[in-house]
Formats: C-alpha cells, structure tokens, sequence
C-alpha cells in the first residue's frame, strides 16, 4: 500500500474509530488476522485461533515469531490509535519475555506508553490467554517517531 493510501485509511479510521480497517490493510496483521477492540479508552488487540498460526502442532502451540509479530504491530497500531502519528515508526529495539507455551486459542495483548519523547516512544506489550494476571508473553518497545508529529494530541 502506498504512503498516501495509507494516510487515506488511516484517516478513516480515525474518523470511524475502528482501526481494523488498517489493520486488515496491513498485509502481515492481514495474514495473521489480528484485530482490535476498543473499550473506551483501552484497546484490546486480538490473535485469533489459526492453525496457520501455530509452530508446534504437537503440543499444539503458536509459533514464538507469531507472537513476536503480534506484540510488535499492536505496539506500532496503539502509537497510530493514542499519539496520532501519521507515518509508520521506526522501530529502534523490541525486547521480547516468553513465559508461558502460547496454546493454540485466542491471543490478547493490551500496550502502555512509558515514556514519549520528542523523536521516541516506548511501549510495554503484555500478551495473555485465558487469564490477564498469567501472560504468556512480555515485550518492550522503542520507536523513532518522525519530526513534529511526534507531539501527541492524547497519551494513553
């Protein structure tokens, strides 16, 4: 997609409210086929239950990359939905605890902004299961933010 129907779409989601609609026209969110929830304030991002998702089908579990994946572009969609940057942020070091073995059933994970600068953000990514007090997977992200729209209009 190109930067300016990127920007397009972004527009509309912002408009609408429902960020699926770039999420479904980001091709790696698209083909793990996450999705987001917004509850007020929050957003829940969503890993649905793929067997296209999963790296151990014996156990079954998802593969650890998927779950990476998943952690990275809800930290990138949370900087797009509460910092309302318009171009994509450059990540600068993503730092990534497994815990638990993910099984093969729906994923969460809900993001923190830590710290915002000027030119950086950092993010905290929790990524759960049945329970949110029992994750699967902790992650820490920094992010170079482009110029001035890296002033936030709302922090999360």
């Amino acid at each position: 997609m190109a930067q300016g129907q990127f920007q397009q779409q972004l527009k509309l989601a912002r408009e609408s409210g429902d960020y699926n609609l770039i999420l479904a026209a980001t091709p790696y969110a698209h083909n793990l086929g996450v999705n987001c929830q917004r509850f007020g304030n929050e957003v829940v991002f969503v890993l649905p239950k793929r067997e296209q998702n999963l790296g151990n089908p014996i156990l079954p579990a998802i593969h650890g990359g998927v779950i990476g994946g998943f952690m990275e572009i809800a930290a990138v969609f949370h900087l797009f939905i509460f910092l309302e940057i318009e171009t994509i942020p450059k990540i600068v070091d993503f730092s990534l605890d497994y815990l638990r073995a993910g099984r093969h059933q729906e994923t969460f994970a809900d993001c923190h902004l830590t710290r915002q600068g000027n030119r950086v953000a950092n993010v905290s990514v929790t990524a759960w299961q049945t329970k949110k007090r029992q994750p699967i997977a902790l992650a820490r992200a920094h992010f170079l933010l482009a110029g001035e729209e890296a002033q936030s209009n709302s922090l999360a």
